[in-house]
């Protein structure tokens, strides 16, 4: 009897499988298998590109003159031994006599497509396959997927686009990271990674430390003043302005407006009312999911992902998450109203879900759109049993983010009244805004868990008035002027560099004309977060609370490429946008392809010519505290030995609790002995960031060391929120070893 043989992409996904296949299924080693079926299962990826040294032994030693290199055909190898232990499970499947026809059940996006791929092709396999293709992890979905599988063949353009997007950034990351790192060896530690990705995201966030550090703060003053109105006394506040403008450069301004309104008496010169309404925001893409769960709780990218990826996998309560579109297919309109219905059954989405399958005619126009939907539909909860009180504390917020959102979309919008007025006192004129909610509609669903936004320091905040009249007369009963400093553009958070990623660096917040810029992206909504970690990774940078900080290697890696064509966000959009193409069969992979490689060979050309000569000097910190001599920066510290002279062995290391210390902060350590402000960009041994103060200490045994200055620190307990310092103490002033001369690892 020929059987299926049905390949996953995670054992979890390939057990969930199980349950909707015919049979009873008994467990072996990486697989499971019934009378009619076998499913086994990647784990991500077991096959990954290899390293240029599989094409030519040359390789193992980075040299300019072996760049650009593009293979003809590129290879395939095992990732590592775990993974060559499921994958010699997997080829032993595909060439078994008994199996006829192969599923492909991995993610149903272009990734799951590539890790197929790559798996059967270099199982050597030549099976007929056939695609699962899921949207929804239920029993329901997946039966149904099931009996309405897919040829593979219609998915021939999604695997080229997967391939295409894969050799691309190995060709382009490989060739321009060899030829940076060649050039700038003697400048920097290990590899200067670049990407075709990566490197943008990184000039995004560069070039805003570059406009923070530029930045002249300058003072201002505002004048606010609290009136009382006459016949009946109602108290409300404004603010001065002058003509648009409320801000004075001058502290004898102020005081003059001050004293010329004291104690006066004003006249209510303008009252304007206007009702806005506002709509639903659109459902659910992973990126906006990302961005609004840092806005809210403070959730890094790759933290809400992994909570979304459970909603879905494991619970099932949520659908796919890693989709780029905010809309439902026409198809899916009759799941609407019982979804909306077993959402009800939970006491807090009642009211809202009562209202939405009430409706006899649900309003679709901001949630169905074909021509919107390509491999998933936006992220919505499914139509299955809601078994919410197993859901931990990040994967219930997830979840209760998406289900207000699917609610919410389907209420009429929210109607405000705003009020515009100004009192006039000595023909200096303060103005007042109020904001009143008239009609809840979709943000009722919020209930009290929807912040308003408040003003910022030019528009006083608004505030509920009281019922005024133009033409009434108002009392000055308190005015006063305070001084203000303006403030530089803020840091980057994983929610703001989202939006501009996926607007190829515009700054853009309006639903609409998002999603007509969301093919010109950096990266997918699927990648996003993995590249701001990357970036973390390799040192570019740190995380600061929520704010994402350019460090000195980061900066320096920008200033030196200047405008090369790697850091321009524009160029990998259009490059991503020509991805999509290819998916859709509007462009040739061959095409594509070709111009990668000559803008490899071109960017090697570039950088071998640009950073030929560069140097950065090595950071003189002044006197070492032991014996005088000067203390200098080496490739692993700051010490005062060198070639030349040994000094006395005083180093501190560069290296501590996953950071990198920079000159400043080393500087700081040797003229005052502790730092004045906490540290950002220290890692625990869970990965997660924290700040802490540092001081150099000298041990019993005469040597220094450099320690967190912290209470936690001194008591001997962990750094905040649970957090363990990844090495407490600091590594003892021992000279280091020479400088090491091995080849710098690939990125």
């Amino acid at each position: 009897m020929s059987k299926t043989l049905v390949i996953a992409e995670k054992p979890s996904v390939g057990r969930d499988l199980t349950r909707a296949l015919p049979g009873a299924f008994a467990k072996h080693e990486g697989y499971l298998e019934s009378d009619s079926h076998v499913v086994t299962w990647a784990v991500g990826h077991l096959v990954q590109l290899a390293e240029p040294d599989e094409y030519d032994a040359k390789y193992k030693k980075w040299r300019m003159n072996d760049l650009p290199i593009v293979p003809p055909k590129f290879k395939l190898v095992v990732r590592d031994e775990r993974s060559r232990k499921q994958m010699t499970v997997i080829t032993r499947m595909l060439k078994r006599d008994d199996v006829s026809l192969v599923v492909n059940a991995c993610d149903a996006g272009r990734e799951g497509e590539l890790i197929f791929a790559w798996t059967f092709e270099k199982a050597g396999a030549k099976k007929p396959v056939q695609r699962l293709w899921l949207s929804s992890m239920t029993a329901k979905a997946i039966k149904d997927a099931f009996s309405s599988l897919k040829p593979a063949s219609e998915f021939a353009k999604l695997e080229e686009a997967a391939r295409s997007r894969s050799e691309a950034d190995w060709i382009v990351g490989m060739n321009a990271t060899r030829a940076a790192t060649i050039r700038l060896r003697s400048s920097f530690d290990g590899a200067v990674s670049l990407g075709r990705v990566q490197t943008p995201t990184l000039a995004i966030i560069a070039r805003r430390e570059e406009e923070i550090r530029a930045f002249v703060p300058e003072p201002y003053w505002l004048v606010d003043a609290t009136f009382e109105t006459v016949d009946d006394p109602r108290r409300y506040t404004g603010r001065f302005h002058a003509g648009a403008q409320p801000r004075l450069k001058t502290a004898e301004e102020a005081a003059e407006i001050v004293a010329a309104v004291q104690g006066g008496r004003g006249t209510i010169t303008k009252l304007e009312k206007t009702k806005r309404s506002e709509k639903a925001p659109l459902l659910y893409d992973l990126t906006s999911l990302q961005r609004e769960a840092n806005t809210r709780f403070g959730f890094s990218a790759r933290r809400t992902l992994a909570a979304a990826q459970r909603c879905y996998e494991e619970h099932k309560v949520l659908t796919y998450p890693r989709t780029n579109s905010r809309f439902l297919p026409t198809d899916m309109i009759p799941e609407i109203k019982p979804i909306a219905g077993l959402l009800g059954t939970q006491r807090e989405y009642a009211k809202a879900s009562a209202y939405v399958t009430g409706l006899d005619v649900l309003p679709l126009g901001r949630v169905i759109n074909d021509a919107k939907v390509t491999d998933h539909h936006a992220i919505i909860p499914t139509n299955s049993d809601h078994k919410v009180d197993k859901l931990s504390d990040d994967d219930r917020r997830i979840y209760d983010m998406v289900t207000r959102r699917f609610l919410a979309v389907f209420h009429p919008d929210a109607v405000f009244e705003n009020t515009r007025l100004e009192t006039t006192v000595a023909e200096h004129v303060f103005r007042t805004r109020g904001r009143v909610l008239l009609e809840p509609g979709w943000r009722g669903v919020y209930g009290e868990g929807l912040e308003e936004r408040g003003g910022d320091d030019d528009e006083a905040p608004d505030q509920q008035l009281p019922k005024l009249v133009q033409g009434e007369q108002a009392d000055v009963r308190e005015v006063g002027a305070e001084e203000k400093i303006t403030q530089p553009p803020r840091r980057y958070s994983d929610a703001s560099l989202l939006g501009a990623m996926e607007t190829a660096g515009k700054l853009v917040e309006d639903d609409e004309l998002r999603e007509a810029m969301k093919d010109s992206g950096i990266g997918t909504p699927a990648t996003r977060a993995a590249i701001i970690e990357r970036l973390i990774d390799v040192g570019y940078v740190e995380r600061d609370g929520r704010a994402l900080v350019c460090t000195e290697k980061g900066l320096s890696v920008i200033r030196l490429l200047g405008e090369h064509p790697l850091t321009s966000p524009s160029l990998t959009g259009d490059w991503e946008h020509r991805l999509s193409k290819i998916e859709e069969g509007d462009e040739a992979r061959s095409n594509f392809m070709a111009d990668i490689a000559q803008f490899a060979d071109a960017t090697v050309h570039e950088l071998d010519e640009k950073l030929k000569e560069v140097k950065i000097p090595r950071a003189n910190l002044g006197p070492c505290p032991v014996c005088g001599h000067d203390i200098v920066e080496n490739r692993k510290g700051f010490s005062c030995w060198g070639r030349e002279d040994p000094g006395c062995g005083f180093v501190i290391w560069k290296s501590k609790a996953g950071k990198t210390l920079p000159p400043a902060v080393a500087r700081e350590l040797i003229s005052r002995g502790r730092t004045e402000k906490p540290v950002t960009g220290f890692k625990g041994r869970s990965g997660r960031s924290f700040r802490a103060k540092l001081a150099l200490m000298q041990t019993e045994d005469g040597k220094w060391r450099v320690e967190f200055d912290e209470p936690w620190a001194r008591e001997g307990a962990k750094p905040p929120e649970g957090e363990e310092a990844a090495a407490s103490g600091a590594a003892e002033t021992t000279a280091p070893a020479a400088a090491s001369s091995s080849q710098p690892e690939a990125a």
